[in-house]
């Protein structure tokens, strides 16, 4: 058993390995830094904004810009959510995170691609921030899942929600388990240690992922079995057609015509 466990162990790891960092890292000395586009713009743009928001008209501007809320109009929120991505958290180191930020975009580029990467951070970052107003409207308790009116100023913004949902995604799509409980369980321990807005968005993060992850490839994979079948069945030849007649039908054959007998004196009249 314990032998079998080391080769299990084994397996996964080296599994896990090749689809999170070997993978990667082929691809983009294939690509180049062009590949790494999104992480150097989410990694240049939280500086940009933290340095910004070091003096009061900065501040100020990068409140109106992404700053978002709970208590905020809903419109106004969603117009704000893209730019809360690059707005630092106030209460969370900005160079710590710079690392795991860039290292998750770039990871997520290089892997999924740009689209699917912009898509799975801001659908996590939007879903931590609309389920938040849900909890807000269910008022207190509720088994701990409804949040206090007050809870609607704070702050919400940074782009921890989308590095979680990031790694959360990519370690589901490529059966990483390592990854996945270093992101999703420290999640876990960070809302019961330390419960919290941010908290509560990062779990409600790991699980939009975890959906997102287990539907991933499904809708393109129907589609293009539907698109094979159709142009096997385009190129397929086409069957003969029975030529058309008076008698559809296969029991319905044309009779022979009978021979009538010759006439006496035909053939002498023929010959005269």
């Amino acid at each position: 058993m314990a032998a079998r466990f080391a080769r299990f162990t084994g397996r996964t790891l080296r599994a896990e390995w090749h689809g999170i960092v070997v993978d990667p890292v082929r691809r983009l000395a294939r690509r180049g830094l062009s590949g790494l586009v999104l992480a150097f713009v989410a990694a240049f743009g939280v500086i940009f904004f933290h340095e910004v928001a070091q003096r009061p008209a900065g501040a100020a501007a990068v409140r109106v810009l992404g700053g978002v809320q709970a208590d905020l109009p809903l419109g106004l929120a969603l117009l704000r959510t893209p730019v809360s991505l690059y707005v630092p958290a106030l209460d969370l180191p900005v160079w710590a995170g710079i690392t795991q930020l860039f290292l998750a975009f770039a990871l997520a580029e290089l892997t999924l691609g740009r689209g699917r990467t912009l898509f799975i951070s801001y659908a996590t970052t939007l879903a931590g921030t609309l389920t938040v107003r849900v909890m807000i409207a269910i008022g207190p308790g509720w088994w701990g899942l409804g949040l206090p009116s007050e809870a609607g100023r704070i702050l919400d913004t940074g782009p921890s929600a989308a590095v979680v949902g990031l790694f959360t995604y990519l370690s589901v799509v490529r059966r990483a388990p390592v990854v996945f409980f270093l992101t999703g369980g420290s999640m876990v321990v960070e809302s019961v240690v330390r419960p919290n807005l941010a908290g509560r968005e990062h779990l409600i993060a790991v699980a939009a992922a975890i959906v997102l992850a287990l539907l991933h490839g499904r809708g393109p994979s129907r589609l293009a079995g539907r698109a094979a079948v159709l142009d096997r069945r385009r190129r397929a030849p086409a069957p003969a057609l029975a030529p058309a007649g008076p008698y559809p039908h296969p029991h319905h054959r044309p009779q022979r015509p009978r021979r009538h007998p010759a006439l006496p004196g035909a053939n002498a009249r023929d010959s005269s």
